[in-house]
């Protein structure tokens, strides 16, 4: 973990408790992902179509995004297409003013997070309100999402009992997660009636039809699809399957690496506006183009957002999402970032590169081997590179591996106590040394072979 992570990881999560409650939450995601995978017969030969699927699509882009258009434009849809992230929030206010909406209901959108099109939004004068139960905590609280799926995972019962005593009056005290959820219902039901556009991400888009399928769980996008007469999608151009018969790979996929679940409770497919209404379809770039011109990494776009890397990830469950500073966080964070979000160079360094986020990704993203790319590529801390030459010029050296064995062997009680100038410090903060190893193998063999000892 890099030292800008750590920093932020202990803001983030302050202490043991908040950390060992976030690691048991998110992991409880990833067992439920092993148990719904069990029951799949076919779930390995699913991984492999999804990800030939991603693959092709990938390699045909241009074609699938000018039918989608051609398509999309038939039944009745506007698109429009955004080169940058200020490219979509400028697209969106002018549809919103044009229509002249001061009130918004939003679902989940991890594209609209990725370009800040909430607070631009605002800035203008334009109200947003975010539907989805989590992301709505995280909007009253004032901070972004934690997480691709459950974005309020960090927060506990406690915390957003007293977050809706303050902001929806609910009972003090009340931690009751139906009664939680019933407040919230209460209070968002008159925001969706009195929206005057929506708006939401596409987890899948249809190159054959020209249709955008909306997956929730609460039916949040349902409403605000359906209730305004001004429905405005935000779609990344990877997010393309080419033929109807092609989306229930991905469907069988998705709810079950995200949470365990058969599949989503809402699945919409939108092909066109309803009669009298308007459907606005922004694509958007922002950095993906050159993302597919990179061999090396452009497999990354074949993310479908399940957040099933986040779930296994030790780095993410123990520093939480907050601590990664972007949109995206965890393993399929760490990969975009470099490639979408300069700031995010460092990330790569920030894993234990166990594999884990590889081995269960629903499209075969090889995160780990990219993560290790990246690494290669991109310009390492300073501290890491001299730990790295200090290594190397150890590992070259017989003698200096036996005096650096040694050496370790006598520091390793100071290592283990936390004082203040221990050079261990930081790495003690969240781990505890094993035990005192003892004697090396070279010596133990030694004395063996003089007869003195094991």
């Amino acid at each position: 973990m890099t030292q800008a992570l750590e920093l932020a990881a202990r803001r983030t999560l302050p202490d043991e408790g908040a950390v060992t409650r976030h690691d048991g939450a998110v992991f409880d995601l990833r067992r439920r992902r092993d148990l719904a995978a069990a029951e799949v017969p076919d779930w390995e030969a699913l991984r492999e179509r999804a990800a030939a699927l991603k693959t092709h699509t990938l390699d045909h882009l241009d074609t699938y995004l000018e039918r989608f258009e051609a398509r999309a434009t038939e039944a009745g849809a506007v698109v429009h297409w955004a080169e940058d992230a200020a490219d979509l929030r400028r697209i969106a206010t002018e549809l919103l003013r044009a229509h002249k909406v001061e009130r918004v209901a939003k679902s989940k959108s991890m594209l609209t997070e990725e370009c800040g099109l909430n607070a631009h939004l605002e800035s203008q004068g334009i109200h947003v309100v975010d539907t989805d139960l989590g992301e709505r905590i995280v909007q009253l609280q004032g901070e972004p999402p934690s997480h691709i799926i459950v974005p309020a995972i960090h927060r506990s019962r406690a915390e957003i009992g007293a977050l809706f005593h303050e902001r929806m009056g609910t009972p003090r005290g009340e931690t009751d997660p139906e009664k939680l959820t019933r407040a919230a219902r209460r209070d968002l039901r008159s925001r969706f009636l009195s929206a005057q556009a929506g708006i939401t991400g596409v987890n899948f888009a249809v190159a054959e039809t020209g249709s955008i399928v909306v997956c929730t769980n609460e039916g949040n996008a349902d409403l605000g699809m359906s209730i305004p007469r001004l429905h405005v999608a935000c779609m990344g151009l990877e997010k393309l399957v080419p033929r109807m018969e092609d989306l229930p790979v991905f469907l069988r996929l998705l709810a079950r690496s995200a949470t365990g679940q058969p599949i989503t409770a809402y699945t919409s497919v939108v092909t066109g506006p309803r009669e009298g209404a308007e459907l606005h379809i922004i694509v958007v770039d922002n950095g993906r183009s050159a993302l597919l011109a990179d061999p090396g990494h452009r497999s990354a776009l074949g993310c479908i957002r399940c957040g099933a890397c986040l779930n296994t990830c030790p780095v993410y469950r123990r520093a939480g999402g907050h601590a990664y500073e972007g949109p995206i966080p965890g393993p399929i964070g760490a990969v975009l970032a470099p490639a979408l979000h300069p700031a995010g160079a460092a990330l790569p360094h920030a894993s234990s590169l166990c594999g884990s986020c590889t081995a269960v990704c629903p499209v075969r993203i090889d995160l780990h081997d990219q993560l290790l790319a990246w690494r290669r590529e991109l310009p390492r801390p300073r501290g890491e590179a001299l730990l790295g030459w200090l290594a190397a010029l150890v590992l070259r050296s017989p003698s200096l591996y036996r005096l650096a064995g040694r050496l370790g062997r006598l520091s390793w009680p100071i290592l283990g106590v936390r004082f203040p100038g221990n050079p261990a410090a930081s790495w003690l903060r969240g781990r505890k040394l094993p035990r005192h190893p003892g004697a090396s193998f070279a010596s133990r063999w030694a004395r063996r072979g003089q007869g003195t000892g094991p």
